[in-house]
């Protein structure tokens, strides 16, 4: 009796371990619905204005005249402060160096909030 009870109960905490995190991640689906909605009507951004955002507080790039809030991901950013030196600036020759694995040219889109002014 107790060794059904036991496997009852860690069934139930394996389950879940299981399930909320995949519930997490449904809950991040409208964020980056929203994200994705921003990019279909994009709005355009002064190099003057990029450039006031500088700081690892709030920094924005330019990656091929496109705008990216990278602010979420500078304390995540695998090569640290790097991500930093072109604060505010223009970032393309940085972003497609050898350094860059595939997977940051796909998850850069995410980060998109508009472009540049021609």
């Amino acid at each position: 009796m107790e060794v059904a009870f036991a496997t009852l109960v860690l069934g139930i905490l394996l389950g879940l371990l299981i399930v909320i995190p995949m519930m997490r991640n449904k809950s991040d689906q409208p964020r980056k619905l929203q994200a994705n909605a921003q990019t279909k009507a994009p709005k355009a951004y002064s190099k003057a204005e990029v450039a006031l955002h500088n700081k690892r507080t709030d920094c924005w790039i330019i990656i091929k005249d496109k705008v990216f809030d990278v602010t979420s991901y500078v304390e995540e950013h695998p090569g640290g402060d790097a991500i930093l030196a072109h604060a505010g600036d223009d970032s393309t020759e940085g972003f497609y160096g050898p350094q860059h694995a595939t997977r940051v040219f796909e998850m850069i889109d995410d980060f998109c909030i508009g472009e540049l002014e021609k």
